[in-house]
C-alpha cells in the first residue's frame, strides 16, 4: 500500500512540476532556456521513474519471531 501512496504522492506532482516548468518557466528565461528546460525535464522523468518503481515494489512478508 505504501508503495502506491509514494507513486501518488511524489511520482504525479513531480511529473506536473517538471512539465509546469519545461512548458511555462522556460520560455520567460532567454538565457537559461536551454537550463530550465533541461531542469524541467529532469525533474519530470525522475517523477515517472519513482511512479513506474512505485507500481512494481512488492511488499516482503514479515518473520514472526
Amino acid at each position: 500500500m505504501t508503495s502506491k501512496q509514494i507513486s501518488v504522492g511524489i511520482g504525479i506532482p513531480m511529473i506536473i512540476v517538471g512539465a509546469l516548468v519545461a512548458v511555462l518557466l522556460a520560455p520567460t528565461q532567454i538565457q537559461l532556456k536551454d537550463t530550465v528546460e533541461f531542469i524541467g525535464s529532469l525533474i519530470g522523468i525522475l517523477g515517472v521513474l519513482i511512479f513506474i518503481a512505485g507500481l512494481f515494489v512488492r511488499t516482503t512478508p514479515k518473520i514472526a519471531s
